[in-house]
């Protein structure tokens, strides 16, 4: 047994210690997970609901004490916090309202005298789930994978076992049978042998593309069921005849929530270059607006980023830009884990800026001259998870839709994330999809039944 130390990234203290599970107390959990199933898989959906929908008065009643744990794990500003722990409200109340729709058995004709199919769980699930939202990622595979009789175990960042632990108190608190939801306290060396574990039937993971890939081997040689949602590198595309007031707001909040740290973060801003220059000027003048210092102050806007180094790795990705000939507008500099909101102009397809995913508030800023360019510009990349698009010729922008090669598409709007919409990417963006019908279905046996008198 070892021990891992939560420290707050704001002012370096310790949270807490906690102790690791070992492999026998592992293996004992995923057990117990094991046969609370079945017993789970038969518990009707109105129980389901009632209890799902307990979890969410639990979120709301309690979001003070949760967010604030958020922020010292991670560095969070509180307010952002709070909006975090809703959301997952949110998402609880969505699924207890629509699973049983989304997995209603689905007549088919056919030759037989009686076909359809069935959506029926699988078994124990394992999350590996980053630190960046972490309730909303957890909770947003959580309530459809126990609304659908599936065992949910979470593998979660070691500096946020405190958030991990809270999640799995709410869902006892909600009145889950104990085991239907576990917490497993255990690092990266540890998730190879748990994917190979007979008893996990499928993994989902939201994390770097490198984590991705390692998992979705493990789990690919092992046959089981994977969903991947990994990095991003979003456009966000400015034309010519876009609402800048409205424009600048929705790429100030795509870029800097969260102090920059989002898969979905709008990290390439495309500018039409006729524009580009008083878009700019309004841009820079509102993000030095925004208000950094401690994350606990609710008026913080901007925190800290969760490590120092991510932290020192984006200050790496932006010297090596700005040696390429990229322009620093505003910001720039770095001061332990705290990093300025920056704005770069002049950045061009070779600099680091473009081609890698920016996890920090860094906004890069590219010109285009014609509406083909910024496609070209905007697929120009190994990630595919989101795109926004700003104009006020909506007719326009829908028949450009198809040219992207992105998992969603959003117009006059940041992306992000709804329960009543399926998301996920393509591409280094991973595969599957998150949310929705959709979502709640990845982790089901969609199975046939044929029959004949």
């Amino acid at each position: 047994m070892s021990t891992v130390n939560s420290i707050n990234p704001y002012n370096n203290k310790i949270i807490e210690t906690y102790k690791t599970h070992t492999q026998k107390e592992v293996e004992d959990l995923l057990n117990k997970a094991h046969q609370r199933f079945d017993d789970w898989k038969n518990v009707s959906f109105q129980e389901r609901k009632k209890l799902m929908q307990n979890a969410a008065n639990d979120l709301k009643t309690n979001k003070q004490e949760y967010a604030e744990l958020i922020t010292l794990e991670m560095g969070k500003p509180i307010s952002q916090a709070i909006a975090e722990v809703e959301k997952c409200a949110w998402v609880c109340e969505y699924y207890a309202e629509q699973a049983e729709n989304h997995l209603a058995s689905e007549k088919i004709d056919t030759d037989a005298d009686k076909s359809y199919i069935n959506y029926e769980p699988l078994g124990v699930v394992l999350a590996i789930m980053p630190w960046n939202y972490p309730f909303w990622q957890v909770f947003r595979f959580a309530a459809p994978a126990l609304m659908a009789g599936n065992i949910a175990v979470l593998k979660h960042a070691s500096n946020v076992f405190g958030s991990a632990l809270n999640i799995e108190k709410i869902f006892e608190r909600a009145g889950f049978p104990k085991h239907c939801f576990t917490t497993l306290l255990v690092g990266s060396d540890a998730v190879k042998s748990i994917i190979e574990n007979s008893v996990v039937k499928a993994v989902t993971l939201t994390g770097s593309g490198p984590a991705g890939a390692s998992v979705a081997s493990i789990a690919g040689k092992n046959i089981k069921k994977t969903v991947l949602e990994l990095g991003g590198s979003n456009a966000l595309i400015v034309f010519k005849d876009a609402d800048i007031d409205k424009t600048v707001s929705s790429c100030v909040q795509a870029r800097f929530q969260n102090t920059g740290q989002s898969c979905i973060a709008g990290k390439r801003l495309l500018i039409d270059e006729s524009i580009a220059e008083s878009f700019l000027e309004i841009l820079s003048a509102k993000v030095k607006e925004l208000k950094s210092g401690n994350p606990l102050n609710s008026d913080t806007f901007i925190g800290v980023m969760a490590k120092e180094n991510l932290a020192e790795e984006l200050e790496e990705q932006l010297k090596k830009s700005v040696k390429a000939g990229a322009k620093v507008i505003i910001g720039g500099k770095r001061k332990g884990t705290y990093f300025e909101p920056t704005i770069v102009k002049n950045v061009n397809p070779n600099m680091e800026l473009f081609k890698e995913e920016t996890f920090g508030p860094v906004l890069s800023v590219t010109t285009f001259k014609t509406e083909k360019e910024a496609v070209k510009l905007s697929n120009n990349s190994k990630f595919g998870l989101g795109v926004s698009l700003f104009s006020k010729d909506i007719d326009r922008m829908e028949k450009l839709i198809p040219q992207f090669e992105e998992g969603a598409v959003f117009i006059n709007e940041l992306v992000k994330s709804d329960p009543r919409l399926p998301f996920g990417g393509i591409k280094t963006s991973g595969y599957g999809r998150e949310l929705s019908k959709e979502g709640i279905r990845e982790f089901v046996n969609v199975k046939t039944v044929y029959i004949k008198k």
